[in-house]
């Protein structure tokens, strides 16, 4: 084994400080290569690569508990832990995962994939280890961008009261994905400059000391000074308000600054926050060129490839330019949602509230009570973060919020915290609430016509990408759209662009009749009384979790009105999905064509 290419924590423990960095070169060499072949989290995992081998090198990890928020920045704690050769499958079926799993290493204290949620696991790992007897150490690893994140404080003030030895470690690079916002982000802006003023006053005072006589006088008038510039400097230190003790900044990318000062706060009882400045992208010049794009990669995009994102950006871009009441709003995903050129046209009409959905979501409801049109780009799984406000804040005054939903369904390479297979069943179940799903690009653009003057709550729901698009029958409230008809006594419902296509596909092989479900919520009551019929065999389609979703809700419909159709449902089966790729976790879940066709012959 390369000296350098270490397998365990142990191995890196047998090495000297001054070879730590050999070590941190080695893991972003192999972090670049594998990135670039399979896609992944590239600049956040680039800034924390030093930070991860000084924790390592400090505690004494899987005793020491380490929690990653987000976790979306652990590739370098992966290689660290006995993942070094398994790290080539990154993000692919059958390989590691991208983020934290405890069910694929005991390293792994706690699983994650969302922000914020690290201040929260690391107490209660502290106060288990407490009420057990065990010695080991807490130590969550957040980003600034997290910060912005509520659940955030609320464990800060947890932390506070409580006491116990939590290490928070503050990895600030000034990024979450999008450019951080907010108070926090200005207020460790200045907690920077700290450095900077500690340094300053050390050089002042070698200097001042060696003057002969003058040397005291001089002393005293740069304590003086020292003390205004640190009321200037350091005013308002929110952490130590609230009962956590503060130490830093440090250079986040010295590894021998970094043990030391980890190696003194190891001791320390009560609890503490070590704010470290990180660089992200450090190591790679195009990753720090560009940390916002950089920040995900893609191993590859179908060459037909065409993203909803953009029709979202273009649609609203162009609406605003008639309707000055039309508000952007993202939580810290400007790019991913559509919104980058949007943001650049119409500044004042762009919204970034942070990594802070829940906000976001009642920010809305309150822009629409004002009288202004909110459109809230999120993607699905981090719009879950919502649910309640959804309800109390938005549906039951009937605040007209259009939801943007993106990367709905099953999204591959991020895995299991990422699927967005669950809106369907959350969304249809809120009173006041209209749901629809696109098919491609041209429907969603009507869709979002359509939302410009609905005057309710209304969620978009729709995958990553589509291959083409088709001329659509306008857009009628509640109306599904007829995209196949025969005289088969089959017809099937398809929720959404990818059921449609399996559809299509299918009728290659059978006869169906296939019918564009694109109002999820409310049902086309007036198309599905007209086929409840005996001898009528309705199939149901969708991306989506089965409970709760399209297919039962339309069962739940027909079985009220008199069942006599017959009802088969195509849905993700109650588990959670972890497959690395679109097309395997569809077929896991029977959604494909071949299935449709089974399912269409066994009903003959």
């Amino acid at each position: 084994m390369d000296r350098f290419e270490v397998k365990t924590p142990q191995d890196l423990k047998r090495l000297d400080i001054g070879e730590l960095g050999d070590v941190a070169d080695s893991i972003r060499s192999r972090i670049v290569e594998t990135v670039e072949n399979n896609g992944g989290h590239l600049s956040s995992n680039l800034g924390t690569v030093e930070l991860t081998v000084a924790l390592h090198y400090v505690f004494d990890c899987p005793r020491d508990k380490f929690v990653f928020d987000v976790g979306h920045q652990s590739y370098a704690h992966k290689i660290l832990t006995g993942r070094g050769d398994a790290f080539s499958g990154l993000r692919k079926d059958g390989g590691i995962s991208g983020f934290p799993r405890p069910s694929e290493s005991e390293y792994d204290s706690f699983g994650a994939g969302h922000a914020s949620t690290s201040l929260s696991v690391a107490l209660g790992l502290a106060q288990a280890m407490q009420v057990n007897g065990e010695s080991g150490r807490s130590i969550a690893v957040i980003g600034d961008g997290a910060l912005t994140g509520g659940m955030a404080y609320e464990a800060l003030n947890a932390i506070g009261s409580e006491k116990l030895p939590v290490i928070i470690v503050l990895n600030d690079n000034e990024m979450s994905i999008s450019k951080n916002v907010g108070a926090m982000s200005k207020y460790l802006t200045r907690l920077r400059v700290s450095k900077r003023y500690t340094r300053v006053k050390n050089e002042i005072k070698r200097a001042v000391s060696i003057i002969p006589l003058f040397g005291d006088g001089a002393m005293h008038l740069l304590n003086k000074g020292k003390k205004l510039l640190k009321r200037i400097v350091l005013s308002n230190k929110v952490f130590e308000a609230i009962g956590v003790s503060y130490y830093g900044p440090f250079d986040g990318h010295n590894i021998k600054e970094l043990v030391e000062v980890f190696g003194q706060v190891k001791n320390m009882d009560g609890p503490s926050l070590v704010h470290v400045i990180t660089e992200k992208g450090h190591g790679l010049k195009s990753a720090i060129k560009d940390r916002e794009h950089s920040h995900g990669i893609s191993a590859f995009s179908a060459k037909n490839e065409m993203m909803f994102s953009d029709v979202l950006g273009e649609f609203l871009t162009d609406a605003t330019k008639n309707d000055k009441r039309i508000t952007a709003v993202t939580a810290a995903m400007a790019i991913g949602t559509g919104l980058e050129k949007f943001s650049k046209a119409f500044p004042e009409n762009f919204k970034d509230v942070g990594i802070a959905e829940e906000h976001a979501v009642t920010y809305c409801a309150a822009l629409a009570a004002g009288g202004l049109k909110p459109y809230f780009a999120v993607y699905s799984t981090f719009l879950q973060r919502g649910f309640d406000q959804i309800i109390h804040d938005v549906c039951i005054d009937k605040y007209p919020v259009t939801f943007c939903v993106d990367r709905a369904g099953v999204v591959g390479s991020d895995g299991v915290t990422h699927q967005g297979v669950f809106d369907l069943g959350y969304l249809t179940m809120i009173p006041n609430m209209t749901v629809m799903c696109p098919t491609d690009g041209e429907e969603f653009r009507a869709m979002l016509h359509f939302s410009l003057d609905f005057g309710a709550p209304l969620a978009i729901r729709y995958p990553r990408s589509y291959e083409c698009s088709r001329a659509h029958a306008p857009i009628e409230y509640g109306k599904w759209e007829k995209i196949k008809t025969s005289r088969s006594k089959v017809y099937v419902l398809c929720a959404g662009g990818r059921a449609l296509a399996i559809a299509e596909n299918a009728d290659k092989s059978v006869d169906i009749n296939i019918v564009n479900a694109r109002f999820v919520k409310p049902l086309d009551t007036e198309f599905l009384d007209k086929i409840n019929k005996s001898g009528v065999h309705i199939v149901t389609v969708e991306d989506n979790a089965a409970r709760g979703g399209f297919g039962q809700s339309v069962l739940a419909y027909l079985n009220g009105k008199g069942l006599k159709a017959r009802v088969s449902i195509l849905a993700h089966v109650d588990k959670f999905i972890d497959d690395r790729s679109v097309v395997g976790a569809l077929a896991r879940s029977g959604l494909t064509e071949e299935n449709l066709i089974n399912t269409v012959k066994s009903l003959e």
